[in-house]
């Protein structure tokens, strides 16, 4: 059995920060489990409570009542010590959308050095660490360079590089490629499903291009603080009428396959990429030769 390392149990969470607002959940009664080593897509439109979740995952915000467990620990705010809290901030990183937020240095390679060093991290494991995680982000030969003169998508895998070496047991990616052009999405992309597929890293990523969750193990639908749908990319995007009632998209070939199947077209349900849908297509036409 695969070991669990996120669990809610009823957790809810209200921002308290206006004391004469109306006290509205951001999310409530919300349970969920997700194993190691998995990669699960987080979808649903603004105000959804996605966000609010990956900050009470990384214990930025703490839950207004319910249980979260990390890694086996129940989470209390009252008896964590500073430590353990430090631990688990460690354990679970984040890597949001605007990478020039992440970028604290001048240098590349001493932008990825900070999180170790500020972890005590002996400076023989730092340089093997940096060295490692550039490595795998495809940023090596940009070591010496200016984080500031790369493109979007080299700075956001400079900045999954400095999460990476610290060492983190489950990236959080908060819709990190929104800021980016189609060749940036294209290269973090295939950075977290390398992090995922190759290293075992458990990946949690919400956004807002259904394409990026195709890949997913999993994919999760929250509205209103609530998970709506959940289940494996081609049983979720099959739900094409009940995504958009919800005010969501859902790949491209996937939304051209249900038209013409809504057309007429024997098409089966929960078609997710071009080279699917061209199968399909393909397959039929050679049928009525």
């Amino acid at each position: 059995m695969a070991e669990i390392v996120i669990k809610t149990e009823n957790l809810s969470f209200t921002y308290d920060d206006n004391e004469d607002a109306e006290k509205i959940p951001v999310l409530e009664n919300f349970d969920i489990e997700i194993e190691k080593g998995t990669f699960v897509a987080l979808l649903g439109h603004n105000g959804s409570g996605k966000s609010t979740l990956a900050k009470l995952f990384n214990l930025v915000l703490t839950p207004t009542s319910g249980n979260l467990y990390l890694f086996g620990k129940k989470i209390d705010e009252n008896e964590i010590t500073d430590d353990e809290l430090y631990e688990i901030r460690r354990r679970v990183g984040m890597v949001f959308q605007n990478p020039d937020n992440q970028l604290v240095a001048t240098i590349v390679e001493e932008d990825v050095a900070f999180g170790p060093e500020n972890l005590g991290v002996s400076p023989a494991e730092i340089r093997e660490r940096v060295d490692k995680a550039l490595s795998l982000v495809g940023m090596k030969k940009y070591a010496r360079h200016s984080p500031h003169q790369l493109s979007g998508g080299q700075k956001q895998r400079v900045a999954i590089a400095g999460i990476i070496a610290c060492n983190p047991d489950i990236i959080i990616f908060d819709e990190s490629t929104a800021m980016l052009d189609p060749v940036g999405r294209s290269e973090v992309m295939d950075t977290i499903e390398k992090l995922n597929r190759e290293y075992g890293t458990t990946v949690i990523l919400i956004t807002h291009y259904m394409e990026e969750a195709i890949d997913a193990d999993r994919v999760i639908v929250m509205d209103d603080g609530k998970v709506i749908m959940d289940g494996v990319p081609k049983e979720i995007f099959s739900r094409v009428k009940e995504l958009k009632e919800h005010g969501l998209d859902v790949p491209q070939a996937t939304e051209l396959a249900y038209e013409l199947k809504e057309a007429g077209m024997p098409l089966t349900d929960g078609i997710l990429s071009r080279e699917e849908l061209a199968g399909q297509l393909m397959a039929l036409f050679t049928d009525e030769k």
